[in-house]
């Protein structure tokens, strides 16, 4: 993690398997910045951050009942999908723009966490 304090939040996701789930998000550019065994910091030194965890139950979160979810924000979404195209949702394997404004993709990670990639469509070039 950087020594200098921001205001900001970052996200604790559960999962069950922390090497796939790092793995997953290493992919999407986040990296370890530190590792505590069963709990582990991910960033990407341009404000996403991003907590691991299988500290809980082993059965959770369980296949098809997961609750979370992630929206992370870049301007990188082109690029993003194409790192991670085959894991992409619905028919589209591409990001779209949506009538919410946003230019985004949608896939899951292997805890079947839903994370959304997008940037406002108007901002767009």
């Amino acid at each position: 993690m950087t020594d200098a304090p921001r205001h900001h939040i970052a996200a604790i996701l559960p999962c069950s398997d922390l090497d796939a789930s790092t793995a997953f998000y290493e992919r999407l550019g986040l990296s370890v910045v530190s590792d505590h065994g069963t709990y582990r910091l991910l960033e990407d030194g341009k404000g996403w951050q991003l907590h691991l965890t299988n500290e809980s139950q082993p059965t959770w979160p369980e296949r098809d009942q997961n609750p979370f979810g992630l929206y992370l924000y870049s301007e990188r979404v082109d690029e993003l999908a194409e790192a991670v195209r085959e894991r992409i949702l619905g028919p589209e394997k591409a990001p779209t723009h949506k009538p919410w404004g946003m230019y985004e993709f949608a896939l899951s990670d292997p805890d079947e966490t839903l994370v959304r990639i997008g940037w406002p469509s108007g901002l767009i070039g």
